[in-house]
């Protein structure tokens, strides 16, 4: 076989083609733009700054202590009671209605019926004992103030943006790319190629290329939709931000063209594409934050790109931390570029 001369120009017209590609697909246009900015708005809506909520609770009215007792609860900030009897109580506990049923005993002890497991039951228990014991005439040693905090960069919604970014990059870069290779080869488009004077490298590159182009429209759009509706901020340089954005589109899009290196039907493809994608969905910090998984899991979590990637976006976003202080996360995702797509050239298959 002839060996292929290199090309600048095909390289160019090949990158065209992948622009061609992408906006002719409405469904890409989609998962590109509209759903990160759809989940930012829900979840940041859902999770916006509102008065604290109100617990309820339930207090046993067939006791004779029980009229003291809702008075002083009744006090209570973010406390609502409501007086029941053991049956309605027991029911309402079941169901939920109520996080905390209070059972007067007859030693004039108290006792107090909830599901540990249930965030509401706590919050309801630490206000309604603390009440209580007030009312038995308990007196604090040291005042407390609280002090509550709204800046922007503490808010959910701030921590959201960059993993919306970061998930953006991997969704697009490993399914843009990698079906509109296996779609190729399943069409025998590929077969036809192998007669052009076109390597292996310039073909692969030319969609790494398209990436880094539409990288700054996907980027710009999530995070200028962010600061717009919810003023999330931008702490760091924009230009440090812009760097891990590009590493991380290049590495998740090597990701893509190696699951597409040899896969002939969309139905592999798309199987290969979720085995490889769904652990960093889950384990990542797209929505929650790495950290809260085991320490037995921690190896494994911090040296998947996604992690890095999120983790970078966000420091720097969030703290201002600079480009050259996420050197652990550049070498991640310099580590996973050069690995991917080194392999993705040694393994690709024109048939």
């Amino acid at each position: 076989m002839a060996r292929h001369r290199w090309s600048p120009r095909a390289l160019i017209q090949l990158t065209l083609v992948r622009f061609r590609e992408f906006y002719r697909e409405p469904e890409a246009l989609f998962w590109s733009f509209a759903f990160p900015v759809i989940m930012a708005g829900g979840l940041g809506i859902a999770f916006r700054s509102r008065p604290p909520e109100v617990v309820t609770i339930g207090l046993r009215v067939d006791t004779p202590a029980a009229g003291g007792l809702a008075q002083a609860l009744s006090r209570a900030s973010r406390m609502a009671v409501a007086m029941v009897d053991s049956v309605e109580g027991e029911r309402l506990l079941r169901r939920g209605k109520i996080s905390l049923l209070v059972v007067p005993l007859e030693s004039g002890d108290l006792k107090l019926r909830y599901d540990e497991t249930r965030y509401d039951a706590l919050v309801a228990r630490a206000i309604a004992n603390d009440r209580l014991q007030r009312l038995a005439g308990r007196v604090d040693a040291i005042r407390v103030k609280d002090e509550l905090i709204k800046e922007s960069g503490a808010r959910y919604i701030d921590f959201l943006i960059p993993g919306l970014i970061g998930m953006s990059l991997m969704a697009n870069g490993m399914w843009g790319i990698g079906f509109a290779i296996v779609d190729a080869r399943r069409r025998n488009l590929l077969k036809r190629l192998i007669s052009t004077p076109m390597s292996r490298a310039e073909y692969l590159l030319s969609f790494l290329i398209s990436r880094l182009a539409l990288l700054v429209v996907e980027v710009a759009f999530i995070l200028g939709f962010g600061m717009l509706a919810f003023k999330v901020p931008l702490y760091g340089s924009l230009a440090a931000f812009g760097t891990i954005a590009v590493l991380g589109a290049l590495t998740f899009g090597s990701l893509g063209l190696l699951t597409a290196s040899r896969v002939r039907t969309s139905e592999g493809a798309a199987g290969l594409l979720n085995m490889v994608m769904l652990p960093m969905w889950v384990l990542s910090g797209v929505f929650f934050a790495a950290t809260r998984f085991p320490d037995s899991m921690q190896p494994f979590v911090q040296i998947l790109p996604l992690t890095a990637a999120n983790d970078a976006l966000r420091a720097i976003a969030l703290d201002g931390a600079s480009l050259g202080s996420q050197g652990g996360e550049l070498l991640i995702l310099l580590a996973w570029f050069a690995l991917t797509f080194g392999l993705a050239l040694r393994m690709f298959r024109w048939k």
